[in-house]
Order: structure tokens, then C-alpha cells, then sequence
């Protein structure tokens, strides 16, 4: 029962924890401080070059920037159709595309349109908080799958079947690139979690805002990452402009839909959102263009390129066992026994951490309520350089410290 005198039940979930070391990082650094930050998944670079020129050619021609249709304007929908046949092969019918406000958006609409108060959906942990909190926000009951090291941080179809054989499961979020390990299913992999799912009558929901920033073994058969919409058209597709393209603050994501939610999403995203930002829309139509995509695939090899140098440079940190980060750009690890030994859990080392070198990480708390106290994730998104400069200095801090 619901008071006047106080904010509703379901708006309590655990906040965003990332977002708490972000206001801290700026507080710290409006105070004059030199801070290094590697908390965020937000690549340096921003925008492509041929986006923020369309951008202002928006506003230069005065544009109208009224209201879109809810799903967003056609030519947006069709560009995005024929991004998914040039990359996966696969035939789109632009209906069936959502454009959101980012693909936080997205994922609002799909759980509302998918399923209803009190069903029940697996996530991998460690996983995407904002996951959990807006399916406990919408009154459904989160299911959490242990998938650490032994699991390669992914689930199986044999733990989905074990789980759903003590209470039936509605749904499941799936990431591959996932955050924050970064770790990705095979096509066989995902192709045998999608059939069962589909057996089942259990919806499934791909999160592949990642795919792109992906770093492949010679030969790989999906590159990029594969497509749920490949393997299953009653799955939900969940993408970005944000982390390939760049685009974190231009707010805008979609979603791939199956034909059974489309009308619902529709109805749903006028009511709830009106419209994705209609000046982020017209901008992104060029984030297809050959010169963006150039630069992008330009941003994905400086990604390797410091991956490279945080994967050589883990024996110096002396930190425990990793995640493999076949994707996005985190390396997400355990501390190890010294560290934990000196700090006792992983938010007390990141803030000791940035007091002293100016230096932030994520603690894994924000992703594994079980054991994410004894890991951090560590950003690269922020390039070669900075990464450099931050290793050095946890490197001499944790030295000096011993």
C-alpha cells in the first residue's frame, strides 16, 4: 500500500554506483585536482567527425526539431535495417526497428512490453546493474545466474535448465559483449541458449550495444558479435550509438523487435517518451556513412592497442584473476590477497585510490552483490595515454603502500 508521505516501493533500487564516482571525479576535479578517470564506459573520442558536422548542419538550416513518430523518422529505422544486413547478413524490415532514448530506453520498453508484474527474469552476475533495477522497478523478479570464471562470465543452457526446472522463468538478459567483463557467446553458444529459450516460451533479451568493439582471433566467424535476431525473430535486440559510434551523450539507442512487440512499443514509447531527440536522429543518420565508419573501426584498434597495454602491464599490477575481455573495453579483476589484505574490499582500495593518485575505478559491487566487494572494473575507454599515466601511477601507489 502506497503513502502519500513517501516515495513508492518499487522506486527503491540500489543506485547506479558509477555514477557516484563520476560526481566525485568532477567534484575533484572543479577543486583543481589532476584526475585520471576509468570508471566510466564512455569513449574518449566522442563523436564521429561526419555526425557532429551533420549536427550543426542541423541547426545552421534552422531545421524544424519538432516531434518524430514515437518509433523515430523512417529514414533513421531503414539506415539502421541496412546496417544489420551489411554487418550480419541479416534481411530487416524497418518496422520492426525501435529508436529510444539510448538504449537505456530501449530496455525500459522492452521490459515493459515483454513482461508483466511479478514474472521472472535471469541475468548473468556480474552483469549491468541498470538491469536488475529497472526490472525490480517494474515489479518483476530478477533472477541472478553465478557465472564467474568456471562459466567463462556467460550462462548456459544447462544452468538456464536447472533454474527453470526449480520455478519457470519469463525472461532472459543476455550481454555478449558483456559489461562488465566483456566476454562474449559464440554463435553456437548463443544459437543453443535462443533455442531453448524458444522451446520454453522464455523471452529472450540481447543486449549487444558492444558489438563492434570487439577484438576477434584471426578468421572469427562473427567478428563483431552475433546477432540474436539472426538465430531467433522472437528475440529482442538491444543496441547503441553510444559505445561503437562514440555517442554516449547524444542519447540514442533501438531496439530490434519481434513482430508480436512492435505495435506494444509503439504504443508504449508515445506515452512514456513522445519521441527519441529528434536533433540526435537527423545527426546519426551519417553515423552509417563510409567516412564515419572509417573512423570508428579507427577507434576499436586504439582500443586494442591499450587493451594490449593493460593485458602487459596485469603482472605489475599484481591484481587476481581476470575476466578474458573479448569486447567493450573493461578489464574487470579481482584484487588479489595483498590488496584486499590492506583495504579489506574493493570500494575501500578505489577510494584510497583516487584520494592518492587521482586515479578512478569502479569497485564490483555495482555489478555482483555476492562478490563484486573484492573486484574492480577498470575502464580503457579513455586511450592509450591515459590508461598509461593511470597504471603507473596504481602501480607506485600499491608499491608504496606495501
Amino acid at each position: 500500500m502506497s503513502s502519500a508521505a513517501g516515495p513508492s516501493r518499487r522506486s527503491q533500487v540500489t543506485p547506479f554506483a558509477v555514477m557516484e564516482v563520476l560526481a566525485e571525479v568532477a567534484r575533484l576535479r572543479a577543486a583543481g585536482r589532476d584526475v585520471i578517470s576509468l570508471c566510466a564506459g564512455e569513449p574518449g573520442g566522442g563523436a564521429p567527425a561526419a555526425v557532429s558536422e551533420a549536427a550543426a548542419r542541423v541547426h545552421a538550416e534552422r531545421l524544424p526539431l519538432g516531434y518524430t513518430p514515437a518509433l523515430g523518422i523512417t529514414e533513421l529505422r531503414t539506415a539502421i535495417a541496412e546496417h544489420y544486413r551489411d554487418w550480419y547478413g541479416l534481411e530487416l524490415a524497418p518496422e520492426r526497428v525501435a529508436v529510444t532514448t539510448g538504449s537505456s530506453g530501449a530496455f525500459v520498453l522492452s521490459f515493459l512490453a515483454a513482461f508483466d508484474h511479478g514474472d521472472r527474469v535471469a541475468l548473468a552476475r556480474p552483469g549491468y546493474p541498470a538491469y536488475r533495477n529497472i526490472l525490480a522497478s517494474l515489479g518483476c523478479e530478477v533472477l541472478d545466474l553465478d557465472c564467474g570464471p568456471a562459466e567463462r562470465y556467460q550462462p548456459s543452457v544447462d544452468q538456464l535448465a536447472e533454474a527453470h526446472a526449480r520455478t519457470p522463468i519469463d525472461g532472459l538478459v543476455l550481454a555478449s559483449p558483456a559489461n562488465p567483463t566483456g566476454t562474449m557467446v559464440t554463435h553456437s553458444e548463443l544459437t543453443a541458449i535462443a533455442d531453448w529459450c524458444r522451446a520454453e516460451g522464455v523471452r529472450l533479451i540481447s543486449d549487444e550495444i558492444y558489438h563492434g568493439v570487439t577484438y576477434p582471433q584471426p578468421g572469427a566467424a562473427d567478428p563483431r558479435g552475433v546477432c540474436a535476431a539472426a538465430v531467433d525473430d522472437t528475440a529482442v535486440v538491444v543496441s547503441s550509438f553510444s559505445k561503437y559510434w562514440g555517442m554516449t551523450g547524444w542519447r540514442l539507442g533501438w531496439a530490434v523487435l519481434p513482430e508480436d512487440l512492435v505495435r506494444p512499443v509503439d504504443a508504449l514509447a508515445g506515452n512514456v517518451a513522445l519521441c527519441p531527440p529528434a536533433p540526435a536522429q537527423l545527426a546519426a543518420l551519417a553515423a552509417f556513412s563510409d567516412a564515419a565508419l572509417q573512423e570508428c573501426e579507427g577507434g576499436v584498434a586504439e582500443f586494442a592497442r591499450t587493451r594490449d597495454l593493460v593485458l602487459a602491464q596485469a603482472p605489475r599490477l599484481g591484481w587476481g584473476s581476470a575476466a578474458p575481455a573479448d569486447g567493450a573495453f573493461y578489464y574487470y579483476a579481482e584484487l588479489g590477497q595483498d590488496q584486499l589484505r590492506r583495504w579489506g574490499d574493493a570500494p575501500s582500495y578505489a577510494a584510497a585510490l583516487l584520494d592518492a593518485t587521482g586515479v578512478a575505478l569502479t569497485p564490483g559491487d555495482d555489478f555482483d552483490a555476492r562478490a563484486g566487494s573484492r573486484h574492480v572494473r577498470l575502464s580503457f575507454a579513455a586511450g592509450h595515454d591515459a590508461v598509461a599515466e593511470a597504471l603507473e601511477r596504481i602501480i607506485t601507489w600499491q608499491a608504496d603502500a606495501s
